[in-house]
């Protein structure tokens, strides 16, 4: 049996985990951590349920956040011990538990790089994220929901919190627009890439004579604001709508007009939440979602015009970023970082990790 050798790439993993220390604070996440378990031992926090919610959910993510790093250092000891009595007792079992260690914690590694590189100024918010079916009719729709279900999926495979906030359901099949929300630290700065249009090419269940079709959908990932936040919404400037809540099909799932669409007036930027039971908490969460999208229309705004004042001026609005094409051939291929799959099934299933990295990669390289 061939001896072992991890040891060039143990060496590998402990330089990346040393760049990654130096980048992250952990002496600030211990500090946030410590003021947190303050504010969460306080005896009447819980009067206030919003801001005891918030204050227990950061302090379990900054937690997790901490262990997740100090766990690395000890869990390379640990392999380097594994590869040892591998060798030393010719233990096959062993071999094979090693080799499944190294991958585990290169994998963790890379997504700690990656987070490393979330340095915007929302990119540590949670995200509101939104999808709509574009051109294609019924088949646009159903690829819409294929789109929801591939967020939800991934965000339950990462353990994060989601919630459907509102979703329009299409005549025929799927949906024609649907907003969500993912809870969980860096949400938005890792969503973000997600962003733009996207197309599917297959053969249409729809299509009696079993043609091959096209379809579009547009994603839009916003970061989810706090209360901190300043983006005022005038009264006078929105208009609010109650109605019945509903499910597929338009049959009622609810006997009171508890949902609630508001429209902004001077953008014409329309958010619906029939989430909630009660039509005061669906007008909350529809007015943040109505507030963090105002945030992103400011910063475009104000990003427009620095292009504008340097010259360059870059019309991408609508452009595919990423085919998903399920006949004549299976492949998912992002074409700004020309990463690929040839397995659209995982990917629908959630398996974005490695387009969701590509992504901010190639993002990075861009902004340097």
């Amino acid at each position: 049996m061939l001896e072992l050798d991890l040891s060039e790439q143990i060496s590998a993993l402990r330089s990346t985990f040393g760049d990654i220390q130096s980048v992250v604070d952990v002496e600030g996440l211990k500090v946030q951590i410590s003021e947190l378990s303050e504010q969460a031992g306080v005896p009447d926090l819980w009067n206030d349920t919003e801001k005891a919610q918030k204050v227990t959910s950061d302090l379990s993510h900054r937690q997790a956040e901490l262990a997740k790093i100090v766990s690395i250092n000890s869990r390379l000891d640990d392999l380097e011990i594994m590869v040892e009595l591998a060798n030393d007792e010719s233990d096959e079992d062993a071999v094979l538990e090693a080799q499944t260690e190294l991958r585990s914690i290169t994998k963790l590694l890379g997504e700690l790089e990656v987070q490393t590189l979330l340095n915007g100024e929302y990119d540590p918010r949670p995200a509101v994220v939104t999808i709509r079916a574009g051109a294609g009719g019924v088949d646009a729709s159903d690829f819409a929901e294929m789109l929801l279900r591939m967020y939800l999926r991934w965000a339950e495979q990462h353990g994060h919190k989601s919630t459907v906030l509102d979703t329009s359901y299409a005549e025929e099949a799927g949906i024609k627009s649907a907003t969500i929300e993912i809870d969980s630290p860096y949400a938005f700065g890792t969503l973000s890439v997600e962003a733009g249009t996207h197309r599917l090419v297959r053969m249409s269940p729809f299509n009696s004579a079993g043609k091959r079709q096209t379809s579009f959908a547009a994603v839009e990932v916003v970061p989810l604001i706090e209360t901190t936040d300043v983006v005022e919404v005038p009264e006078n400037d929105i208009r609010v709508d109650v109605f019945r809540s509903s499910g597929p099909g338009g049959q009622s799932v609810n006997t009171t007009d508890s949902a609630v669409r508001i429209t902004h007036l001077p953008t014409g930027i329309v958010v619906s939440c029939q989430n909630e039971k009660s039509q005061i908490q669906n007008r909350a969460a529809a007015l943040r979602v109505l507030q963090s999208r105002l945030l992103l229309l400011q910063r475009e705004q104000e990003n427009a015009t620095k292009k504008e004042l340097a010259g360059n001026i870059t019309a991408s609005w609508g452009d595919q970023m990423r085919s998903y094409v399920l006949a004549p051939y299976q492949m998912v291929k992002d074409l700004r970082t020309d990463y690929e799959v040839n397995n659209p099934s995982n990917v629908f299933d959630g398996d974005l990790d490695g387009f969701i990295s590509a992504g901010i990669r190639w993002r990075k390289r861009k902004q340097d």
